[in-house]
């Protein structure tokens, strides 16, 4: 287990579904939580429903596991487990539910800040933005798609 950490990075790199996208998130200790900060380019166009899902925004979560392998180029980056739920919540309320990316032209930029964990809590997990947005109800992941990006979330 890590101790004291005050903050993290992850440095996000798409896979074989959203090979242009790259970008990084911060992760810095604040008083009563954390406060995240991510820049991303590269992101796939909108596009609206085809009667299911559109295109963005983007789903974006912290997964279990701080593994971005492709093993299934079609399902990429499913070593990452699910979501980092460690209360065992409904979907909506995991700990690592996060709100969604909306994309201006391939960019997005946003910050927010948690109180569901800290920084020291997340070492070594993984952040995966998806395709699709969240719902925040579809048991379990929100309904949100295929696995556009990952991270693995580190120390500095």
């Amino acid at each position: 287990m890590t101790q004291n950490v005050n903050r993290a990075y992850a440095k996000l790199r798409g896979g074989p579904l959203g090979p242009d996208i790259r970008g990084y998130a911060y992760f810095y200790a604040v008083e009563g939580g954390t406060e995240l900060f991510v820049e991303v380019w590269g992101l796939p166009m909108y596009q609206p429903s085809n009667g299911y899902n559109p295109i963005g925004p983007f789903g974006f979560h912290i997964h279990e596991y701080g593994i971005c392998q492709v093993t299934n180029p079609s399902e990429p980056f499913m070593s990452a487990g699910g979501h980092y739920n460690p209360t065992n919540q409904p979907h909506g309320n995991h700990a690592g539910d996060l709100p969604v990316l909306f994309s201006n032209n391939g960019y997005a930029r946003m910050s927010f800040f948690t109180n569901k964990f800290s920084v020291e809590d997340i070492i070594n997990r993984s952040i995966i933005i998806h395709e699709n947005p969240d719902d925040y109800r579809t048991q379990p992941s929100g309904d949100s798609g295929k696995r556009l990006a990952c991270g693995v979330i580190e120390t500095w």
